[in-house]
């Protein structure tokens, strides 16, 4: 089977609706969506979605989790720019593939994520 010209990539930012500054990051997050329209962009509300994130806790918004052909690329806090999350996902899909060492409950996360989104 031929590979795909473009890798897979999903893109989840993990926040919650309480937190000012994540409803004010959906717009920018949005945006860098039509940036990259080969790439999935979701958004993950951490207490609507408790059942898709636990047991990994998201102390700090806005969390990203960047997936690569499956493989974990980034998962940390970021700052809420649309300049930064431009830059980190662009890099994510240009680096050779080297996947972020990730806890057992973090690639879980991942494996959820992307069977919630396929």
């Amino acid at each position: 089977m031929p590979k795909p010209s473009h890798p897979d990539v999903l893109v989840a930012c993990l926040c919650a609706d309480w937190c000012g500054s994540c409803r004010e990051y959906r717009s920018r997050f949005d945006q860098v969506q039509s940036s990259f329209p080969e790439a999935r962009f979701v958004w993950v509300d951490i207490e609507d979605q408790a059942e898709l994130v636990d047991p990994v806790e998201v102390e700090n918004f806005p969390s990203i989790m960047v997936l690569v052909d499956g493989q974990t690329r980034f998962f940390g806090t970021v700052l809420p720019h649309l300049e930064t999350l431009e830059r980190l996902v662009k890099a994510q899909i240009e680096t050779p593939a080297i996947a972020a060492p990730q806890s057992p409950e973090v690639l879980a996360l991942a494996q959820r994520l992307q069977a919630s989104t396929a």
